[in-house]
């Protein structure tokens, strides 16, 4: 990898980082339940080994395509009195924007969504579409331009990935994962800003300590990866992360707070090419009949490929189904 772009950071000590406990993600899901939907597990035939089946957490499935509900809703219902007098504000480049509009809606919130100019047409569509009111910023702005827009008219911020609300939200997929799927042996986890895998790592490691968890991430956007190898929190450059087709996943680092849950939780971080998450795409369509997009299907394509053990009963997270059309008529055409 060229490292030309990349920057580290030590990271914050784990007696400075609060982090989630089980009773956290529990308490989410009583918060969540009424409008977060309980996704189903769908099993997916190997490619080449019929009988090899990997067990889908099919998060595409949520009301608005993409586990990031979860959080949100978690996060915006403990502060739901100031959001109604303040409105909100987040920065997303798509799910986490999705899902704060879709809320806003519901809950008949004012919404600002700061998202980077390169997102998906189709994603920022969506988000207008919700009535939220969308401003697009180079991808290097958002976090910076979020914090001023909030100071200047004192919206409340619902964070993306590094928030310890928006974490416990997220680890109630693992809560539900390992109700459905009491004897599973690995859960692979796509891995972006890292709320998610912090989340259900957590979940994991307190109910069933020996199931291994693993994060995927492109090869073009794998700070993660770097971050746990090296055993400090690593920053990448986005113009090395938006290289990738998983629009999803081109955060350039992973949170602090997900950043301690991840280096005490995650048994490792593995990263997947260009070709094997498009190649997971169309599979999960064809042989799951499952929409994903490609940061939804990182985590397939590290089991299509051999990067879990072999052998093992394997869940994938599969995280979002927002996939531009164009792209996923073209792979199930190719």
């Amino acid at each position: 990898m060229d490292n030309s772009y990349a920057t580290t950071d030590q990271p914050a000590s784990s007696t400075d980082t609060q982090l989630v406990t089980l009773d956290d993600i529990r308490a989410a899901a009583n918060r969540i339940q009424d409008l977060v939907l309980r996704t189903p597990i769908v099993a997916l035939p190997h490619p080449d080994r019929p009988t090899d089946v990997l067990h889908l957490k099919a998060e595409s499935l949520q009301p608005t395509g993409a586990f990031k509900l979860r959080g949100a809703y978690n996060t915006i219902s403990q502060v739901l009195d100031e959001s109604r007098d303040l409105g909100i504000i987040a920065q997303s480049s798509g799910n986490h924007a999705r899902a704060v509009a879709w809320l806003a809606k519901r809950l008949d919130l004012h919404a600002v969504i700061v998202m980077p100019d390169a997102a998906p047409p189709t994603k920022v569509a969506a988000v207008r579409a919700l009535g939220a009111e969308v401003v697009l910023v180079p991808a290097s702005q958002r976090d910076s331009h979020t914090f001023e827009l909030a100071a200047e008219h004192g919206y409340v911020e619902v964070p993306p990935y590094d928030d310890l609300r928006i974490i416990a939200g997220q680890g109630t997929v693992g809560l539900e994962l390992i109700e459905q799927l009491p004897d599973v042996d690995v859960v692979l986890v796509p891995i972006s800003g890292g709320g998610l895998i912090s989340g259900i790592s957590t979940a994991i490691k307190a109910l069933r300590p020996e199931v291994q968890v693993i994060g995927v991430e492109p090869e073009l956007a794998a700070d993660a990866a770097e971050s746990l190898r090296e055993q400090r929190r690593i920053t990448w450059d986005t113009a090395l992360t938006y290289r990738t087709v998983a629009d999803g996943l081109r955060t350039p680092a992973v949170g602090i707070h997900p950043w301690e849950h991840i280096r005490r939780y995650v048994d490792d971080v593995v990263t997947v090419s260009e070709e094997q998450i498009l190649a997971a795409v169309r599979h999960i369509a064809v042989e799951g009949r499952l929409v994903a997009e490609p940061s939804g299907a990182v985590a397939t394509a590290a089991w299509m490929h051999d990067l879990a053990p072999r052998g093992a009963k394997v869940a994938a997270i599969v995280s979002g189904g927002s996939v531009a059309p164009a792209l996923l008529a073209k792979l199930l055409t190719s």
